[in-house]
């Protein structure tokens, strides 16, 4: 490997979203090189990061463009974290291009959309701190140290249409955190070197000196794939 590895900040960078204003205070902790790629100007080049991380902001100027970032990862083996807007993506990506709804889509970008994958959620959970079941085995539960629940940071309105649950749960993807009420909160790909979508947002919940176990677990991942890769 020579240089350090490099990840993908994939979204629209702006002030108002405070997301984006606690990743500058982290880039400089993260053990890699950061990249701010905005929604319209990514390109074939995408492929050539050590690790893809589509951030929160949604809807996106380009969403086309994300769900190409996202396809990229998830074809190529590049570790993926996608938090908030990046899980509602991930979602849509794999509905697409994986089991078969061609039109899936969020209703943010078209309220009329015949397969709404993405849906306001029953609650908002606009900056609420809520519970999250894990899956017992999954990666997503190993961050924790195995633990069965936590309790996470949210800013968002959207999350998965109960009516596409099913689909999920009978794919390869797994559905790996919870809320209360059986909502999905996260999902990942077990046989994928690291590939995580979670609506809470990790980096609401980290400092410079406590950066979240999940955004740890991934630059491990993204120093990983540019030791073996390059």
């Amino acid at each position: 490997m020579t240089g350090q590895p490099r990840v993908a900040l994939v979204g629209d960078r702006s002030a108002d979203v405070h997301s984006h204003e606690r990743l500058d205070t982290l880039i400089p902790h993260l053990r890699a090189q950061i990249d701010w790629v905005g929604s319209d100007t990514v390109t074939d080049s995408i492929g050539d990061y050590d690790g893809i991380w589509v951030i929160p902001g949604s809807p996106y100027k380009d969403k086309d463009s994300v769900l190409f970032a996202i396809e990229t990862a998830r074809q190529r083996g590049i570790p993926y974290l996608g938090t908030c807007g990046g899980f509602q993506h991930a979602l849509i990506e794999y509905g697409r291009n994986v089991l078969g709804f061609a039109d899936a889509d969020d209703v943010q970008y078209d309220p009329d959309a015949p397969t709404a994958f993405i849906t306001p959620l029953a609650c908002s959970l606009v900056g609420e701190t809520a519970p999250l079941h894990l899956t017992s085995g999954s990666r997503l539960a190993e961050v924790y140290g195995g633990a069965e629940s936590t309790v996470e940071t949210y800013h968002c309105k959207y999350g998965l249409n109960p009516e596409y649950i099913d689909a999920i749960v009978h794919s390869p993807m797994q559905i790996t955190g919870w809320d209360a009420e059986k909502a999905p909160r996260a999902v990942e790909l077990p046989e994928h070197p690291f590939f995580i979508g979670t609506l809470f947002q990790p980096e609401l919940s980290s400092t410079p000196s406590a950066v979240h176990p999940l955004i740890e677990r991934y630059v491990d991942a993204v120093i990983e794939h540019a030791r073996t890769t390059r």
